[in-house]
């Protein structure tokens, strides 16, 4: 590509995608040549690549294969960068010269994840960016923790990620600014919720190109999809800003873009400019982001494509995701293609959106011990989930417990209900934490007791254990309570009265411990003493 052509960043014929291989070695590559690492799984991560963009990253180059491979009737990745080179070029035959695949190119013509310009002019667009994370779709409201537009001494590959990100998970942001399609409403969020084991980057980008294949004709039945003459490559269809593409003339796997954007050289490099549209770029708004997402589960209920909020991925949502019937799965998180032996883990991903905000981006991997995972390819959800319940509802129980131990103590000593709105949020403050450790072990103390020989013993020992936590959060408050030497004695011999009465007495709310502290009440004489 010369820049008499006005063809710029081409990812098939320039070296500029920065990873890390499996040896700590930084390589510099082209797409197809990625392609090619990926297969052999030797890429680590991708140094430039930041956090919120990952899912981002790895879903298009699980599209983008599964595209390709479709397009040339290919069953498995090519081993060869002339091979993965001529297949995406397939993608795009209307552009021989690989232009679809620059990151700058004349106005009138595709360049990556940018549509053409009917109208062939942008002077007259007004929205500018010259630093890759003001162009993001990550809100920095508040230059306190992330400051925004402060990428200057940036490459084509800083420009490369936030353009995937912005295009293929932003949403609402404004009058003129849509999101996409794959997303429950203009404010919510594009998830990634699906399996990952042994191995690296490439690992899990070839099992979720595989299901994407196994998953493709199905995927277009039930969601109207065009399997044989679908639109793959949304950038690639002029876009006037004004009318949108029906949801039907899509492809199954496509690879969208939901804003009018447009990169291009100037003297210090790179920089976007952008417009509003009328609309947005897919008419999809009565789906409620259930388009067959393989990595998004859907509310079966509700119609609705999975949305997480402020609290992330939280015990009780990844126990409905992994065990429940709420949620429909996402193709990704099928378990077929993970080796009998092998080791993995439920990954769940997502930058949590709001009205004008971001609140935070949220990655958690769940490890799936052997058991669980030859129960759950076994159709035993509904035993797995009632186990999981027990423990959330135990939990439930002795956090409650604990709040009201808590307002004891910070009421100086006298009953809960009869604290002051102040005390109830401090009750709730120092409870909190409480569950947030729960919250972080609930699954490897599942695993334990779903693999133990003894379940019934090793659950027991969890209980006591629970009740032993949550009393020492009571006892760490103690420095918080009263100051006054009487008054401090007294709310905190209140607050363990309290504390120990309801859950080591006869009244205790969780019944495995009630039988427990009973029996041993009876085998010591009634002379049973919590130390």
């Amino acid at each position: 590509m010369t820049m008499e052509e006005g063809l710029h960043h081409s990812l098939l014929d320039e070296a500029f995608i920065r990873y890390r291989n499996t040896d700590g070695q930084t390589e510099q590559v082209r797409l197809p040549q990625l392609f090619i690492a990926l297969t052999q799984d030797r890429v680590r991560d991708f140094p430039a690549l930041r956090p919120h963009q990952r899912h981002a990253w790895h879903a298009f180059l699980v599209q983008l294969a599964a595209l390709a491979l479709v397009r040339t009737v290919a069953a498995e990745p090519f081993e060869t960068e002339q091979e993965w080179r001529a297949a995406l070029l397939a993608l795009t035959p209307s552009d021989p010269d690989g232009a679809a695949w620059c990151l700058v190119t004349p106005a009138a013509r595709p360049a990556l994840l940018q549509a053409p310009v009917p109208e062939g002019q942008i002077q007259r667009w007004k929205s500018r960016c010259y630093a890759p994370d003001a162009l993001d779709m990550l809100i920095t409201s508040k230059n306190h923790d992330l400051k925004s537009a402060r990428m200057r001494r940036c490459g084509a590959e800083d420009w490369l990620f936030a353009l995937v990100s912005l295009q293929t998970q932003e949403g609402f942001l404004g009058s003129g600014n849509y999101g996409i399609s794959r997303m429950n409403g203009g404010f919510a969020s594009r998830p990634g919720v699906g399996v990952v084991g042994e191995g690296h980057w490439g690992a899990r980008w070839r099992r979720d190109t595989r299901t994407l294949l196994a998953t493709r004709i199905r995927t277009a039945e039930i969601h109207g999809l065009s399997v044989d003459e679908g639109i793959a490559l949304l950038w690639l269809v002029p876009w006037d800003g004004v009318a949108s593409l029906a949801f039907a003339s899509l492809d199954p796997h496509y690879i969208e873009i939901c804003r009018r954007v447009r990169l291009q050289v100037g003297g210090d490099g790179l920089h976007a400019i952008g417009t509003g549209t009328k609309a947005a770029r897919v008419a999809a708004k009565e789906l409620n982001g259930v388009t067959g997402d393989p990595w998004t589960p859907a509310d079966i209920a509700a119609g609705k494509a999975l949305t997480i909020t402020g609290d992330g991925f939280h015990y009780k949502l990844l126990t409905e995701l992994l065990f429940g019937s709420k949620y429909r799965p996402a193709a990704a998180q099928d378990l077929g293609h993970v080796r009998p032996d092998e080791h993995f883990s439920l990954i769940a991903q997502c930058i949590v959106r709001g009205q004008g905000k971001t609140e935070r981006y949220h990655e958690r991997r769940i490890p799936i011990s052997p058991k669980t995972r030859s129960l759950l390819l076994g159709g035993q959800q509904p035993a797995l989930a009632r186990v999981a319940g027990q423990r959330i509802a135990a939990i439930a129980e002795v956090r409650k417990v604990l709040w009201i131990a808590l307002a004891v103590l910070f009421n100086n000593g006298k009953s809960d209900a009869s604290s002051g709105d102040s005390t109830k949020d401090k009750a709730s403050r120092f409870a909190r934490p409480f569950e947030q450790a729960e919250d972080l072990r609930f699954f490897d103390d599942l695993n334990a007791e779903i693999e133990a020989d003894d379940d019934a013993a090793q659950r027991l020992n969890w209980l006591l254990g629970l009740v032993d936590r949550a009393e020492a959060v009571l006892r760490s408050a103690f420095e918080a309570g009263p100051r006054s030497s009487v008054q401090r004695y007294r709310a905190r011999s209140a607050g363990l009265a309290r504390f120990d009465g309801t859950l080591r007495g006869a009244r205790c709310p969780v019944p495995e411990l009630a039988s427990h502290y009973q029996h041993a009440n009876t085998s010591t004489g009634g002379n049973l003493e919590h130390t």
